[in-house]
């Protein structure tokens, strides 16, 4: 296999999947889901007329920023390379010629384009019928990602693949001898399980929080619990996977985000689309085949209303952290609902405010990362960065508001029946009083740079905390 090309004929470049690792197409299709989501029903129409005419209307409607487009970084090495011995350098993709033309512009690397316009869909045969009328049969080498193509690998002088799929490989090797490889990155299930966010399932632990507080123990009750938590697990995959694909671009310009599969082009966004719809579809049937019908209408109130979270609320001031605090709270409600034991009213405010709090840590800290990347024009999901000591105060004053419901529960009428010594769970409050106030203080550091909840899941004091916490409700028992 040569591993050098000759710079006297062209060289042709797909986009997507090659240039970059996502695919136009389907950005544009989920921008204008996000941005026109009550035009929705136009996109089979414009589908029954063509391919073509679908690309041409989705990018009259939507922008993309191609700036932070996930492009695959070895191929554009290698055309920097190629481009610096003289070569004349192609685009040629079936996107449509707008976002095409745009790409173009950004990477400076193509003296042509040839695109989808709105009539001709340029791919596969007509893509090579295009590139035979400029090359005029000088020959050209040509890089692609798919099996449509085949015939331009075949018709090519040089194949050039980029891919992770052998079978693809096998099928480029039948029409071709000269090929050289660009090699993706596997691993499509570890990537979807990160999708999925599975380390975010133990904010889901929520769940148990009725039946212990309830000091009811009983395998059938664990077993319900069991069952809820991952009705509700797989009920919040199918939501981060949501949130994920509408929140693509956004997530690009973040530091950390942008390590996201979707974001960073490692998933491909059909598969998110189908994931997503498979994973609410065996959470509700958990709930309808063996959980409480309460339970049930519970999980389809929760789903809806991170819905509308991911959509819009999300980017309402103050409504946003009230949404999420409620979140929290309807899993220690639904908790409550799998196993049928009564919930506490104390329980509820005491989470209520416990959680408000840490929905403005993570407000508090997506605004310090603007300050730190000195983007002080910019807003963090609708807070500017002046909101900064407003959300710094507001914040730790929800925590102190649980501990104030804490304190009151111990000094109520209720605690007798649980608890025989209720006065050593003084000592419970304070330790709440200690985490609580060290959590902010790490988030003024800037030192609180994962969701507070995960955070508390790393974090070596917060489980000595617990310990002594768990230790304190024994002897108090």
């Amino acid at each position: 296999m040569k591993n050098t090309s000759d710079s006297s004929k062209p060289l042709f470049v797909d986009l997507d999947g090659t240039l970059i690792t996502s695919d136009i197409l389907w950005e544009s299709f989920l921008a204008f889901l996000k941005n026109h989501p009550a035009e929705a029903f136009k996109i089979p129409l414009w589908l029954a007329k063509g391919k073509a005419v679908l690309k041409k209307e989705l990018a009259d409607r939507v922008t993309l920023d191609v700036t932070t487009l996930p492009y695959n970084s070895e191929v554009v090495e290698f055309l920097k390379s190629e481009k610096a011995r003289g070569r004349e350098i192609i685009l040629a993709t079936a996107s449509d010629e707008s976002f095409a033309q745009k790409i173009a512009d950004h990477t400076q690397l193509f003296s042509k384009v040839l695109s989808s316009n709105g009539e001709i869909n340029l791919s596969g045969s007509r893509k090579l019928t295009a590139i035979q009328d400029i090359t005029n049969g000088i020959g050209f080498d040509y890089i692609g990602n798919a099996t449509v193509d085949l015939p331009l690998w075949a018709a090519a002088n040089r194949a050039m693949v980029v891919t992770s799929s052998k079978n693809l490989l096998k099928k480029a090797e039948k029409v071709t001898a000269e090929q050289h490889v660009f090699p993706r990155q596997g691993g499509v299930l570890k990537h979807l399980l990160k999708a999925f966010r599975v380390h975010q399932w133990v904010k889901n632990l929520l769940i148990f929080v009725p039946l212990i507080m309830a000091h009811v123990f009983s395998a059938e009750l664990f077993i319900q619990a069991i069952l809820a938590f991952f009705s509700f697990s797989f009920c919040a995959s199918s939501v981060y996977l949501l949130n994920d694909l509408l929140d693509i671009e956004s997530d690009r310009v973040h530091p950390r985000k942008k390590k996201r599969p979707f974001a960073a082009g490692t998933l491909s966004i059909p598969l998110g689309i189908i994931s997503a719809p498979l994973l609410l579809v065996v959470s509700f049937l958990i709930a309808w085949l063996f959980l409480p019908l309460n339970f049930l209408l519970l999980l389809g109130f929760y789903y809806a209303l991170t819905t509308c979270y991911s959509f819009f609320l999300k980017r309402i001031v103050i409504l946003d952290v009230l949404v999420l605090a409620g979140l929290y709270t309807l899993r220690i409600f639904s908790g409550a609902m799998a196993v049928d034991v009564p919930v506490s009213p104390w329980l509820l405010a005491f989470s209520t405010f416990t959680f408000l709090s840490l929905a403005f840590i993570k407000r508090y800290a997506e605004l310090k990362i603007l300050i730190e990347q000195n983007k002080t024009g910019n807003k963090a999901r609708g807070y500017n960065v002046d909101d900064l000591h407003f959300v710094g105060s507001v914040g730790p004053a929800s925590g102190y508001m649980a501990a104030l419901v804490l304190a009151l529960y111990i000094n109520s009428a209720d605690v007798v029946k649980l608890y025989s010594r209720p006065m050593i769970l003084w000592l419970a409050g304070l330790c709440f009083l200690y985490w609580i106030t060290r959590v902010w203080m790490l988030a003024h550091r800037g030192q609180m740079v994962d969701d507070p909840i995960i955070f508390t899941f790393k974090d070596k004091i917060s489980y000595v905390v617990g310990a002594i916490v768990f230790v304190i409700l024994l002897v108090a028992m």
